[in-house]
This record gives structure tokens, C-alpha cells and sequence, in this order.
């Protein structure tokens, strides 16, 4: 298939073979997107692309034995802080351009098109590899849920990195990316009513949990400790438990601060999703001033399930780091403890919510961003189609939903590599607005001090997130990526590169 077809862009004709795909592709290009997402609308967006699989997952697989209740609480926070700085920045720079393509759009203007296909291209990765990876976490939730009656554990079935993974388990995971694939194609609005819904029933799943463990005799802050997590590893290896754990508790400045990097190192990934709502630009029916309200929230809202969630399985539970290392789903059994089988419901439904409204945003924002980077001619016009009766970039969703079945195929262990990906895709995006954020307030003149100020806190910020993530740090231990996660950012730069080399003409040449 020839990659460079006929296609009329912004008013502009991309220059490549005759073709009938190629008349279907200029036809569907004469729609612009439509204006259909209301204010709740994109709050939802925002705040489901914010709490994902890794709200109610991970406060025992990373959060609690990393860092703890008091690491956790002090990270998230911070990093929430880190966030709503380097929202000021989105909420000058989307009036100045609402386009569809956020971040990629305000570099491109700002900094030149190469750079604006690094920041673009660091972008989809950390937005797409969020739809496999809630998806890969379909598998996990359900197999907490069912207890021993392993109702996906069914047909052809194989390992990764000692994980089996079912035909069941990737039968059930794709259905669902696909149905919300589809859900994407018909119509934004329609996409925007059930993300809605799927984000107000989490908040109330998480809140009556919350409130549960509040006056609950079961939930006590003695359960906490070790308040700062401990060496998993080491505490494994020496068949500690409960009783003996202090041991291997993080102590001392070191512990303590590895404790809280090493949650703080990924708030780009925790809170990645306020940043999807300039993606979307193109399609609001309200006034851009109330952007940043609605960031704000998303991200407050954010903060608030992580912390709560966290710190519940731990109060709920004085044996949990028994629990944790047993690889148990602490928060499913917190649940349990404090609700019995309405705690067990409940987080059924939480978690069902998040992965649902995560797939849902990530889509709209992958998709989004590939439209909007093949209509400036940076991919293949093919990703700039807009589909004629839904004004929805189909061929990209189309695109996303494909690459996200790799998720259910590489199985659970894939989960932490993902992070990653997102966490430094993020970073970059974040790094981009903010810097941009500076040159446009310098070139215009309209911008108050303060808001100079923020953006310089939020360039200095995403840098660090950047060398956190990427250069291991001696005294700082299980802050930088894990050896796969390197290998997955070599592997999509190169592809990056291919893509960069095949349509530099196309896009130097363009207005």
C-alpha cells in the first residue's frame, strides 16, 4: 500500500499514486471533526484516562511495598502538585491553538516540526500503550473476582515470564477492545455519554469505601506500618512476614527518599490523562476558558483515588505485606474485610470502571493524535481519514485497535514495562507544553509573571521525571526502568526513526 495518497488536509492536497482508497480518503477529509463533548463530558475523559487498572492494582503490586501509606500519600500528592503547575501551561497554550493534537501542535508552532515529531511520536506511545495495558488488567480482575472457579482459564494457553496466559483471558480482552473501538468510530458524543457514566459510578465506588474504612473498627492506623514499604525482594528471599518485616523496612534518608521517588518517578504515567482533553480540542462545544478548571478537578479527583485507595488496603489489613507478597489483590481483600461480599462488588465494579474508561480516553486521545499528525503530513495521510457520517478519525482508531491486542497476548507481565512507556512518553509531552508555553508568552506579550514562573517550575519538573526514569541514580533503587522497558523504548524509537525518514519530505514541505 502506497503510503503517501491523495488526500485534501486542511485545504491542502497531499501529493502521491491515484487510487479509489485515495478518493474515499479525500472525500472523508472534506468533514472536520465535530463539536460534540460538553464540559462533563471531557471531565470524564480526563479523569477516566487518569484512573486506570493501576488505582486498585497497584497499591500492592508497586505502591505499598515501594513506598508505602506515607510514600505513596506524599508522591501522589506532590506529583498531583507537579501536574496542576504544568496544567497552566495547557490552559494558555489550547486557546492559542485548538486543534487536535495538543502538545505535538504547540511544539510544532514553537519549537519547529522535528522536534514537534519527537514530542508527537513520545506522545502516542504514552497514550496508546494505555489501552493494552488496562487491558492486559481484564485477566487480573477477573480471575479476583471469580475466586477458584478460573472461568477464563480456558483453550490454548501459554507462558510469559511466568505468567500463563489463557485464550479465555485474551478472547474476553479483545472483545472489549474492540467493542470500545467501535464505540469510538460512531460518534464522539456517544463515546463521551458512556465514559460519563463509567467515571461517575468509579468516584462513587471509591468514595463508599473510602467512607467504609473511615468508621470501620476493622481499619487502623497501627495496620500502616511500615509506613515507608520495604525491600520485597530481599524480604521474599528470607521468608520474612508480618511479624519480622520491620526489618526490611525503608529507613533512614536514603530508604525514605528511594521510597518516595520511586512512586513520584511515575506520576507522569499515575496522572497522564488530564493532558488527553487539548486532544480533543477540536470537538468541545464550550468555551476554552474553562480548560483549566476542568484539568484541575480530573487531576484532584485523581489524587484523591490513589492516596484513598492505597492507604484503605493497608488500615484494612494488619498482615498485608503477607498479603502483598503472596501476590495477593490487597485492595479485592481490604474490600472484603471491611464490606464482605458487597467490598468484593464494589471493587468489581470500581476497577470494571476505570479499565473501561481508560481504554475509552485513550483511544479518543491515540486517535486524536495520529489524525492530527497525519494531517500535517508527519504519518501517512491513511491516519488522517475522517469518517464522513461520524466526523471520527476512523483509519486511526482503527490503527489503535489493532496495536492494542498485543496487550492480551503479552499477557500481565507486561503491565510494569507499559508504565514505563507512558511515564517517559508523558514526560516529554509535559516537557513540550511547558517550554513552549514560555517562547509563546515571550513572542506575545499577554502573559502575567506567574504564569512564566509555573511554567518553568513544570520544564524543570518533567526533566527531572525524564532523568528519573532513564538514568539509574546510585542510592536510588527501583526509580529507573527495568531492562525490558529499555529495550521497548530502543525498539519504538527506531520505529520512530523509520517513520521520520519515510515522511520528512512531507512534512518540511508543508505551510
Amino acid at each position: 500500500m502506497c503510503l503517501h495518497q491523495v488526500a485534501i488536509i486542511d485545504g491542502r492536497k497531499v501529493l502521491g499514486k491515484k487510487s479509489r482508497m485515495n478518493k474515499d480518503i479525500q472525500k472523508g477529509n472534506d468533514n472536520n471533526l465535530k463539536r460534540q463533548l460538553s464540559p462533563t463530558h471531557v471531565w470524564a475523559i480526563a479523569f477516566g484516562c487518569v484512573i486506570g487498572w493501576g488505582s486498585f492494582i497497584n497499591p500492592g503490586k508497586k505502591f505499598l511495598p515501594n513506598s508505602g501509606v506515607a510514600g505513596t500519600a506524599i508522591a501522589m500528592v506532590l506529583g498531583a502538585l507537579v501536574m496542576v503547575i504544568i496544567a497552566f501551561s495547557y490552559a494558555y497554550m489550547v486557546p492559542k491553538y485548538p486543534k487536535a493534537g495538543g502538545e505535538f501542535t504547540f511544539t510544532k508552532m514553537c519549537f519547529g516540526k522535528n522536534m514537534a515529531f519527537v514530542c508527537g511520536w513520545f506522545l502516542v506511545v504514552a497514550y496508546l500503550t494505555n489501552v493494552p495495558m488496562n487491558s492486559t488488567a481484564i485477566g487480573l480482575i477477573v480471575d479476583g473476582l471469580d475466586g477458584s472457579a478460573d472461568i477464563l482459564k480456558w483453550g490454548f494457553h501459554y507462558s510469559i515470564a511466568g505468567f500463563e496466559i489463557y485464550m479465555g483471558e485474551m478472547v474476553l480482552a479483545m472483545a472489549i477492545l474492540l467493542l470500545f473501538g467501535w464505540l469510538n468510530i460512531i460518534g464522539v458524543k456517544k463515546a463521551g455519554i458512556v465514559q460519563t457514566i463509567l467515571s461517575g459510578l468509579l468516584i462513587l465506588c471509591v468514595f463508599t469505601l473510602f467512607v467504609a474504612a473511615l468508621f470501620s473498627s476493622k481499619a487502623k492506623g497501627i495496620n500502616m506500618s511500615p509506613i515507608w514499604g520495604f525491600d520485597k525482594s530481599s524480604a521474599m528471599a528470607a521468608n520474612a512476614t508480618t511479624a519480622n518485616i520491620n526489618e526490611f523496612a525503608h529507613s533512614g534518608t536514603a530508604g525514605i527518599l528511594s521510597a518516595i521517588l520511586a512512586t513520584f518517578a511515575i506520576a507522569p504515567w499515575a496522572y497522564v490523562g488530564f493532558d488527553a482533553i487539548p486532544q480533543a480540542a477540536e470537538e468541545f462545544n464550550f468555551s476554552f476558558k474553562k480548560v483549566s478548571f476542568i484539568m484541575i478537578i480530573a487531576i484532584v479527583f485523581g489524587c484523591f483515588v490513589y492516596t484513598s485507595n492505597n492507604t484503605v488496603a493497608a488500615m484494612a489489613l494488619e498482615n498485608w505485606p503477607d498479603r502483598v507478597m503472596a501476590g495477593e489483590w490487597v485492595l479485592l481483600v481490604a474490600a472484603e474485610e471491611l464490606l464482605g461480599t458487597f467490598g468484593k462488588v464494589l471493587i468489581g465494579v470500581g476497577v470494571s470502571c476505570a479499565v473501561l474508561s481508560g481504554i475509552m480516553g485513550f483511544y479518543l486521545a491515540s486517535s486524536r493524535l495520529m489524525y492530527s499528525m497525519a494531517r500535517d503530513g508527519y504519518l501517512p495521510a491513511w491516519f488522517g481519514y475522517v469518517d464522513e457520517k461520524h466526523g471520527t478519525p476512523r483509519n486511526a482508531m482503527i490503527f489503535c485497535m489493532i496495536v492494542s491486542l498485543s496487550g492480551p497476548i503479552l499477557g500481565r507481565e507486561a503491565l510494569g514495562w507499559f508504565v514505563d512507556m507512558s511515564a517517559i512518553g508523558a514526560s516529554i509531552g509535559y516537557f513540550f507544553t511547558c517550554a513552549s508555553t514560555l517562547v509563546t508568552a515571550k513572542r506575545d506579550g499577554d502573559a502575567k509573571p506567574s504564569l512564566k514562573v509555573v511554567a518553568t517550575i513544570g520544564v524543570i519538573f518533567s526533566a527531572l521525571f525524564m532523568i528519573l526514569q532513564l538514568i539509574p541514580i546510585p542510592g536510588l533503587n527501583g526509580v529507573h526502568f527495568c531492562k525490558e522497558s529499555y529495550i521497548m523504548l530502543l525498539a519504538w524509537s527506531a520505529i520512530g526513526l523509520v517513520f521520520y525518514l519515510k515522511e520528512r519530505k512531507n512534512f518540511a514541505s508543508k505551510d
